[in-house]
């Protein structure tokens, strides 16, 4: 018995072993807490300064949904809330908060990936993810995509990657649901690596049982609920998403491409500058990373299938390409700060070109229409037409005052035969269409926004009727179609 417990060493003080040290950085006790050295303290000042700045800097519009889909509908609840009515924190603040849960993800970004990497790659890994100009362009605006990206980052940081340190299903799968709540492609991204967790965990039964199931149910009624509440009838909204999308082929109403428009086209504009970068760096991390090269991929299949192609679609791959062109860049030895000065370079241009300068036009045209809300000062109600592609502005989130305004409506066909929405039946003959809109004098608007492009062809009514331009606006260098270079806003006198 002695001799068995002697072998076991119940019951005897066993002296400390001690290990020889390592004078690898993998082993150090630098990389063991990097709390611990202040670089997390640095990093969160940074990115939140960093995020404010650039929303700040971003006064360009890029697609109606970005007001469409959020400000347009819920302005008012957001006035309520904060019981104070100013337009000023109306636009503002939504951008703002987004702006500091992008500087949130961006934290957690970069320390997934100095748990994961060296400093120096970590480094240079976030150093890609700061000055990519698509981020820029992108996470601070109002946007379902913004959020879904910045969800995406999040969940990534407790996804069970190869030598992950913080990893937990229950979290990640959380941030997963809430980003298909936000917005159901959401789950195009994350199926493949859905898929890569079932197939490496251990407990399959257990992963689907006491994670999955307990975490969609309570995602799909809350969800639920939420809908019912605020349609005031028994509504799915992701069911309804897939069915007008999809089945009713609703957004190709809205433009299609051909099927290697990604390819050809959006992801090389998407990731920008870094596209080199990140070719050399699959090569270099292919093995390792293979599962995030497989989502991107997949992502843009799936989407290069449907007709309906965006830039901001495929948004939520980036963070995953950051990581490849971060270990790209950190390979390079005497290349590297000519590359990274190439890259800053060439994404700062193109993110001050894009948030102060292209499309600023749709957004100056409304802070102009705002100031007639004062009616002290105006001797006549106003009265706005936008004669103008539907939902090229923002609408009353952006004047927040009861003056009346009308646009060219452009519903999407729902099978309705001979379809022709009011925008077309304009645009086929614009000075017919006023004629007949406006027969009388006293039924005119006050007030008339259009496109540069427009003005000739409408001339004559705007001298009959007593228009004259009050205001132009720059809008963007690329005119094209109906939409013009700048915009004019003409009184009636």
């Amino acid at each position: 018995m002695e001799n068995i417990r002697s072998r076991l060493n119940i019951g005897n003080k066993v002296e400390d072993v001690k290990l020889r040290k390592r004078k690898s950085q993998l082993y150090s006790k630098e990389d063991e807490n990097i709390l611990k050295d202040g670089e997390l303290r640095r990093v969160v000042l940074f990115s939140v300064a960093f995020r404010l700045i650039n929303c700040l800097l971003v006064q360009t519009s890029f697609v109606p949904d970005e007001y469409w889909q959020s400000l347009e509908v819920s302005h008012r609840m957001i006035l309520h809330f904060l019981n104070y009515d100013s337009v000023f924190l109306l636009i503002w603040l939504p951008r703002i908060i987004q702006a500091l849960f992008a500087a949130f993800a961006d934290v957690k970004f970069f320390y997934l990936i100095r748990t994961l990497e060296r400093r120096d790659v970590a480094k240079w890994t976030f150093f890609c993810h700061m000055c990519s100009w698509f981020s820029w362009f992108c996470c601070t605006r109002t946007l379902t995509n913004s959020t879904e990206t910045t969800l995406t980052s999040l969940a990534l940081f407790y996804f069970p990657l190869p030598r992950s340190k913080t990893h937990s299903s229950q979290i990640y799968l959380s941030l997963v649901a809430l980003a298909v709540i936000v917005r159901p492609t959401a789950l195009i991204v994350w199926f493949p690596l859905l898929m890569y967790h079932f197939w490496q965990e251990n407990d399959k039964l257990r992963l689907i049982t006491h994670t999955v199931v307990p975490i969609g149910a309570v995602a799909v009624v809350i969800s639920t609920l939420i809908d019912c509440i605020f349609y005031g009838k028994w509504t799915v909204v992701q069911f309804n998403f897939l069915k007008f999308n999809v089945f009713h082929g609703v957004a190709d109403f809205y433009g299609s491409h051909p099927w290697h428009w990604y390819f050809s086209q959006g992801f090389a504009v998407v990731i920008g500058p870094h596209l080199p970068l990140f070719l050399h760096g699959c090569s270099l991390a292919f093995k390792r990373y293979k599962i995030l090269l497989a989502a991107i991929v997949w992502t843009i299949v799936v989407y290069s299938l449907l007709p309906h192609k965006e830039f901001r679609f495929i948004y939520p791959v980036l963070p995953f390409c950051m990581i490849f062109c971060g270990i790209s860049l950190a390979s390079l030895k005497a290349w590297r700060r000519a590359a990274a000065t190439v890259l800053l370079v060439s994404n700062l241009l193109a993110a001050l070109y894009t948030g102060l300068i292209h499309q600023r036009g749709s957004l100056d045209v409304m802070s102009r229409l705002q100031t007639l809300c004062d009616v002290r000062n105006i001797t006549m109600q106003p009265d706005v037409l936008l004669l103008m592609p539907c939902h090229s502005t923002p609408y009353y989130s952006h004047v927040h005052c009861p003056m009346k305004m009308r646009f060219l409506e452009c519903p999407p066909d729902l099978g309705e035969e001979g379809h022709v929405d009011e925008a077309d039946r304009f645009y086929e003959d614009p000075l017919h269409w006023l004629r007949t809109s406006f027969p009388y004098k006293s039924s005119l608007p006050t007030h008339l926004v259009l496109f540069d492009v427009l003005e000739k062809e409408i001339s004559v009514f705007l001298q009959g009727n007593n228009f004259v331009r009050t205001a132009e606006m720059f809008h963007t260098h690329f005119p094209e179609g109906r939409v013009g270079g700048s915009i004019f806003i003409y009184e009636r006198h």
